[in-house]
């Protein structure tokens, strides 16, 4: 089951990282520039989800659901409140299951430990996916290691 659907992966912020089960994998930008609202971050979101839906189709979305904020996060959090709303509201609209992981899972996953710091996720992401550029940043290893959960969970073969 898990190796045949196309699974997306995403890590809501405003460098979005995003990993597709066909191996596409990246960040997109959704920064609000000078005159836009804060809004065009959402129809942005809205435009790469379409986007990869027309060109490699998606059956299932997976995403980093953070459901705990400390007070340093700010206004951080509420941008990954608005893009996992986003991320639902689109998969409603074209039909498709979601599911979200914590960010612990996701750390507890790539690394053993629920509170790995960012350094530690990505060496390890390095030792299981060797081909990854010098340039990869936390958001793509991350979405990553949701798609590479993901297919954990349904039963899949890891890719």
């Amino acid at each position: 089951m898990g190796s045949s659907l196309k699974i997306l992966a995403l890590d809501p912020a405003t460098k979005c990282g995003f990993a597709h089960s066909c191996g596409v994998a990246g960040t997109w930008d959704l920064s609000v520039r000078r005159d836009e609202s804060a809004g065009m971050r959402l129809v942005r979101l809205r435009g790469k989800l379409g986007e990869l839906q027309r060109d490699v189709g998606v059956d299932l979305v997976v995403f980093e659901a953070a459901r705990h904020a400390s007070a340093r996060m700010g206004g951080a959090v509420v941008v990954q409140a608005e893009l996992q709303s986003v991320i639902k509201v689109w998969c409603h609209d074209v039909g498709l299951d979601y599911r979200g992981y914590s960010p612990s899972e996701v750390k507890k996953h790539a690394t053993g430990k629920g509170n790995a710091d960012k350094k530690a996720v990505i060496a390890v992401a390095r030792k299981r996916w060797p081909g990854l550029s010098r340039e990869v940043d936390d958001n793509e290893v991350d979405a990553r290691w949701l798609l590479d959960l993901a297919v954990r969970d349904l039963g899949g073969t890891e890719r």
